[in-house]
């Protein structure tokens, strides 16, 4: 039987988008090309790997098997490139990285620039992705990695813990008087809360950590929902209430709105950040380069907390 890496290269990007255009356009071929090779390689091995009757595109039954391996094989040969590379003294390749939004537009600033000046060999590719996508990309190795809120206990994937952020109060102006340092949990539920929309895992860590669950969230009266932290805040300014906010966003925080940011409880919740990855052994050494970038940027605030009222994420 003959086949090719790249031919293997060419049914998993087919699996990975469903699409022979967009496959080709991945791995930067013709869609001709893409599609005779995966046809040669079906011929060879006297199978159909894809189901083209089906629109999006599917793998057949045997067709997934052979996929499976295929990512198998060409894990084990990145590997195997990765440590010939090692030997080189300079740090060169690509990474390219999926970040939840929560953490994107406060984390990003810290340690791009630096890690970009101490590396100009390193190619760098950010995504602004949801919890779920990160995980998806990497299981089908779309990414890298990604930077998200842990624990996630997703078989095959592996998190390294960066920091931990407090989850932090950002009441109304009405309300600074009535709580001059800290608000408790049940406080907070005396108000309306203004939450994240559905995707969103800061989301998820609200109702956790305020034991909400659906019926008690609709008891709240609540009427929007935002993609954004700063346009939580600006509902909280304009209509009341609270919401709930990340440490990494108070950072640059106007000096005449820091009386609206209130610790919760006694005992600050806090969330993992964490770089997640398909691949313990792949591409270890840009990981570790990006891993120490990353800590040496944070304020010295958020690099002392502790692992301490981690607040589940599921």
């Amino acid at each position: 039987m003959n086949y090719n890496i790249q031919q293997l290269e060419y049914i998993v990007a087919l699996d990975n988008f469903r699409s022979f255009s967009l496959a080709a356009e991945h791995c930067h071929v013709t869609q001709p090309t893409l599609s005779m090779q995966v046809k040669k390689l079906e011929e060879d091995m006297s199978v159909n790997i894809f189901d083209r009757s089906k629109k999006p595109l599917i793998p057949t039954s045997v067709g997934k098997e052979v996929i499976e391996q295929a990512r198998k094989v060409l894990a084990e040969l990145a590997i195997m490139n990765e440590l010939v590379s090692n030997e080189n003294s300079e740090l060169t390749g690509a990474l390219t990285i999926g970040i939840i939004p929560t953490l994107a537009p406060y984390l990003v600033p810290l340690f791009i620039g630096s890690y970009l000046r101490d590396y100009p060999d390193v190619e760098v590719r950010i995504l602004e992705m949801k919890t779920e996508e990160i995980v998806s990309s990497l299981k089908k190795e779309q990414i890298d990695l990604g930077i998200l809120a842990t624990p996630l206990d997703v078989q095959g994937l592996h998190e390294i813990p960066l920091f931990y952020e407090k989850m932090i109060s950002y009441v109304n102006n009405e309300l600074v008087s009535q709580y001059p340092n800290k608000i408790g949990l049940q406080e907070i539920l005396e108000h309306k809360i203004w939450l994240l929309s559905q995707g969103n895992c800061f989301r998820n860590q609200v109702f956790n950590l305020c034991a909400l669950d659906q019926i008690a969230y609709k008891d709240l009266n609540l009427k929007y929902e935002s993609g954004s932290i700063e346009g939580l805040m600006r509902l909280v300014d304009q209509e009341g209430g609270i919401t709930l906010v990340p440490e990494l966003a108070t950072l640059d925080f106007p000096e005449e709105k820091l009386d609206q940011l209130k610790f919760i409880g006694d005992g600050a919740p806090v969330r993992e950040i964490s770089l997640v990855l398909g691949r313990k052994t792949l591409k270890k050494k840009l990981v570790d380069s990006l891993k120490n970038e990353i800590i040496s940027s944070l304020p010295t605030q958020i690099a002392d907390n502790e692992a301490e009222n981690v607040v589940s994420i599921n």
